[in-house]
């Protein structure tokens, strides 16, 4: 979902992958807003764009390469971003500099999931805490506990937890959608309309009826409630 390319994220920068007109999404039978992949490692063809939770293998590749500075969780403080997930009932713990992340589908510095508890570096980026967070909050409770590592396969969850995160980020401070969905599309988000934004304001049609009809929307963004 997110892009990879070998080496850390200073040392390279993906470029967005073309659009495609017929599908909210660029990339493999992209029918959702799915961050995508590039990636090169152990059984994948290099550059090859890939899906994350249908095509490609956990762990593969290295960390992601963002054309911009992104916020961290050491920018904004680790006890609002705990809060803010305590109110869904999930936990944040904070691993040790250096340290693996457990859970982190693609590996440090991206957040983990195991669970209820999201686990997080001070180099994880807000977006990736936020995103993984999401995943879980939009599982049914019986789901959330199987968790280990990849949360879902759904392509309606997976739309959800994209524009369930920018509402998030409106609950942190020093964060906001704007800063997010500029920080998501720096880390390689990539929608059929061009930017999160476009898909955020003009395509996201399904992802907030999805949330809506679950009571998620609009406690956040009661002024998109059907």
């Amino acid at each position: 979902m997110i892009p990879r390319h070998p080496g850390s994220p200073a040392e390279a920068a993906i470029p967005p992958t073309g659009a495609a007109p017929d599908s909210a999404r660029v990339g493999v039978a992209a029918a959702s807003p799915r961050r995508e992949v590039t990636i090169a490692g152990p059984g994948a063809d290099a550059g090859r764009d890939l899906r994350r939770s249908h095509d490609a293998a956990p762990g593969v590749g290295a960390a992601a390469a963002p054309s911009g500075p992104v916020l961290r969780l050491c920018d904004i403080g680790f006890e609002a971003a705990a809060a803010l997930l305590a109110r869904y009932g999930l936990a944040l713990h904070r691993v040790a500099d250096g340290a693996p992340i457990p859970g982190s589908y693609w590996g440090e510095p991206e957040a983990g999931v195991i669970g209820a508890t999201v686990h997080v570096r001070a180099d994880t980026p807000v977006h990736s805490l936020l995103h993984e967070a999401c995943h879980l909050i939009v599982l049914p409770a019986e789901r959330r506990a199987l968790v280990h590592t990849d949360a879902s396969d759904s392509d309606a969850e997976e739309d959800a937890t994209c524009y369930l995160q920018i509402l998030l980020a409106d609950r942190l401070p020093g964060v906001g959608r704007d800063r997010l969905m500029a920080d998501m599309d720096a880390w390689g988000y990539s929608f059929r309309l061009g930017s999160t934004r476009a898909w955020f304001e003009r395509d996201a049609d399904d992802a907030r009826h999805w949330l809506s009809v679950r009571g998620l929307a609009a406690p956040l963004d009661p002024a998109k409630a059907p």
